[in-house]
């Protein structure tokens, strides 16, 4: 997608008993901000430590203390709506959410409501080669993240561990441009992997420190078409929120179960109703969790503890200046530079230090045949052994000496493979082991076509036939490399063989 011109997917038609319905999908990704310290206080955001070791005496809402923004959490959040060409906000203003929860010492959550930092902006998800959907993102604005209570630890007894309180978490909110579950999973892949390259989340979803809540509807066919055209939310369905999602494969069963289960309510003559709901993946239903509150329902009111926030445009420019390559810069250039496929770029470009494993290795050499042996040979020794790209046995410089032994003609495809699994287990310069164990390509000519005479003059049968289907000469080329120990380059061997036949 070098030119960024795509086609839009069409939506997700679910067949009911009575009609066709499309589906309707927005969410809100809660993403944990990748800092040292929480958002107002200066406690560790390590994860793993004792609980309620890493609380600040603000975090616990010990009388008194007051919230001190940290500078830094702000700075990471201009990061990622700049990442998201979204607006940033040089004026904004923290509020206070009131609910009471045990985990939530203080009986309210630090958020922006009225004047978030990030304004619009936008994630153009890529569903296959020239097809992509853009999904507005509304707003991304910052609030504390709370506590965990541990329910399974004591038979008549619940405990709370209060480390995650006060952590800064980005809530990124789109608008309801999603169509489908797949679209739902795309999305959450694209935005975890923006937020990655700029660093400003680490994206472990296991952790929970990207989760997501997932609004689900339905509408029959040409209503969203309606809403698009008025942004009037009347023409679509009551949404669903489904609550804490965090692994792809749940989110899209999910959405599914639950417009079926929104479906068959409304055949039946049904109202659905708005509301919070879980999903059960034992069961493969989703249940009712809690009406769904509206912003009155937690008495919003701005926080008197902090002045609104406001910062200079030459402070969000020097942020703009040293942002890094994004995913889809880096995916054209590759396509560009190195001539990839549109598959192999996104594969390649999945993960940054995938992509800069890739490019060290592709530097000065022929791109195509680098990114064969990234992704096949060494992404899949990774893949079977379990190991991440930061830690694989054989470096980039290591896997550019093999290639580099391939086009001076030294050694041959088979050669390679060889010498890539000797270099993966025990290490060492590729043309030093190489040289070592007298892997040489054969490059006499002579001794090569010596070969194939004999083998041609001996088997008269087979010569006739291969002239009769050109196919049949490659038995003449697998017996002249099994003779010569694989040396030969099939590329020669083949040519000869041609020749020699007069094919």
């Amino acid at each position: 997608m070098l030119d960024l011109t795509y086609e839009m997917p069409k939506p997700k038609v679910i067949a009911g008993l009575k009609h066709d319905w499309e589906l309707v999908i927005g969410m809100e990704i809660h993403a944990q901000v990748s800092s040292n310290a929480k958002l107002f206080s200066g406690a560790s955001t390590q994860v793993g430590a004792e609980p309620n070791s890493n609380v600040a005496f603000v975090d616990a809402a010990m009388p008194g203390m007051l919230p001190v923004i940290n500078e830094y959490c702000i700075e990471q959040a201009v990061r990622s709506g700049l990442g998201l060409k979204a607006q940033i906000n040089l004026r904004s203003a923290f509020d206070r959410k009131n609910y009471f929860y045990p985990d939530l010492p203080q009986g309210y959550q630090i958020s922006q409501l009225y004047h978030p930092i990030v304004g619009e902006g936008e994630v153009l998800v890529e569903m296959g080669p020239g097809v992509a959907r853009l999904v507005r993102v509304e707003r991304i604005h910052l609030e504390q993240d709370a506590g965990k209570s541990i329910h399974d630890m004591d038979p008549t007894m619940s405990f709370v561990d209060f480390n995650r309180t006060g952590v800064a978490l980005m809530e990124i909110v789109s608008r309801p441009d999603i169509r489908s579950p797949e679209e739902a999973a795309a999305y959450v892949v694209k935005l975890r992997q923006i937020l990655r390259y700029l660093g400003t989340c680490d994206g472990n979803m296991q952790n929970g420190n990207l989760r997501a809540d997932v609004n689900v509807s339905v509408c029959r066919a040409g209503q969203y078409e309606k809403y698009q055209a008025t942004q009037d939310f009347s023409h679509l369905g009551t949404r669903c929120e489904l609550k804490n999602m965090n692994s792809m494969k749940f989110i899209q069963l999910a959405i599914d179960v639950e417009a079926r289960r929104q479906i068959a309510i409304l055949e039946d003559g049904g109202t659905v109703t708005q509301e919070t709901r879980l999903y059960d993946p034992d069961k493969n239903e989703t249940r009712s969790m809690r009406s769904k509150e509206e912003a009155h329902d937690y008495r919003y009111f701005p926080c008197p503890d902090l002045l609104p926030l406001e910062i200079e445009q030459a402070w969000v420019d020097d942020i703009a200046a040293s942002m890094p390559e994004l995913p889809g810069a880096k995916k054209a250039r590759f396509m560009g530079d190195f001539g990839l496929t549109d598959y192999d770029a996104n594969v390649l470009t999945a993960d940054l230090e995938n992509a800069a494993f890739f490019e060290a290795v592709a530097q000065g050499r022929d791109g195509k045949q680098a990114a064969n042996w990234v992704i096949n040979e060494l992404f899949g020794r990774l893949n079977k052994q379990g190991l991440a790209i930061t830690d694989s046995p054989m470096s980039a410089a290591q896997l550019g000496g093999v290639l580099d032994l391939i086009a001076k003609g030294e050694i041959t495809g088979k050669m390679a493979k060889d010498l890539f699994e000797i270099v993966w287990t025990e290490g060492g310069d590729p043309a030093e082991v190489a040289a070592e164990r007298g892997m040489k390509a054969v490059t006499d000519t002579g001794a090569i076509e010596a070969a194939l005479d004999a083998l041609i003059a001996a088997n008269p049968d087979q010569v006739e036939k291969a002239r009769v289907n050109a196919k049949l000469a490659g038995w003449f080329t697998g017996q002249v490399l099994k003779s010569t120990g694989g040396k030969a380059n099939p590329a020669v061997v083949g040519a000869m063989v041609a020749q020699k036949l007069g094919l």
